[in-house]
């Protein structure tokens, strides 16, 4: 751990800490990229008194991230005025397999941010942000698609993610055995696990002349 890593921790609010450093960082160069590669993220709100979790597409634009949902979700309706809220991304690269049950573990690379949600209300700000949530996950798409109508861009809430704070946790490398279990016949190591994107399958209504488009090529080669 850096110096600068000790210094930015001083400052943090409790929440936003991270517990044991042994993995961690506040390393936003770091985060973002995490954030970058990621598919879907975890979004963490409260609800009427209840903590809630939610799969969402999202994107980065800088120093904010957008995610999306139907304008009429809880979390889009509930949180439009500017809420404290939470984000994570977990990219897994392996299963750590060791000689004991208690030292199994996976080989991880995740992101955590915290800010302050609001709802987009600016419609070329609302564009902006469908637009890089479609990109994200197949870049170049939305330049491929028809433009939105008034009453699908009416029909989708967008939320703004202020990035306040942000912590990074990564683990790599094979399994920690007790010395003891070193060299017996009891198999250990890594199984790999890899994110890839398989063969378009087009809808049956597409012409068969349509071309598979420039997107999707793309994202396999941004998630190989």
């Amino acid at each position: 751990m850096s110096s600068l890593d000790k210094r930015q921790g001083k400052d943090l609010p409790r929440y936003a800490k991270i517990r044991q450093m042994n993995r961690g960082s506040y390393d936003r160069d770091l985060a973002f990229d995490i954030l970058d590669k990621g598919m879907v993220a975890h979004v963490g709100f409260i609800h009427e008194d209840r903590p809630m979790v939610i799969p969402m597409a999202y994107a980065r634009i800088g120093d904010k991230l957008y995610i999306h949902g139907a304008s009429t979700t809880r979390i889009i309706k509930a949180n439009g005025g500017g809420v404290p809220a939470s984000l994570e991304v977990t990219l897994i690269d392996g299963i750590v397999v060791a000689r004991s049950g208690f030292h199994h573990s996976v080989n991880y690379r995740c992101a955590i941010v915290h800010g302050t949600a609001r709802l987009v209300e600016d419609r070329e700000e609302q564009v902006s942000a469908l637009a890089a949530i479609t990109d994200h996950l197949l870049p170049g798409r939305w330049d491929e698609c028809r433009e939105m109508t008034s009453q699908e861009l009416k029909a989708t809430g967008v939320l703004v993610l202020d990035i306040e704070h942000v912590s990074t946790k990564v683990r790599t490398g094979g399994p920690v055995d007790d010395k003891e279990d070193l060299g017996t016949d009891i198999w250990a190591g890594v199984v790999p696990v890899v994110t890839a994107i398989g063969q378009p399958l087009a809808a049956g209504d597409v012409p068969a002349e349509t071309k598979v488009p420039a997107s999707v090529p793309a994202a396999r080669k941004k998630f190989a």
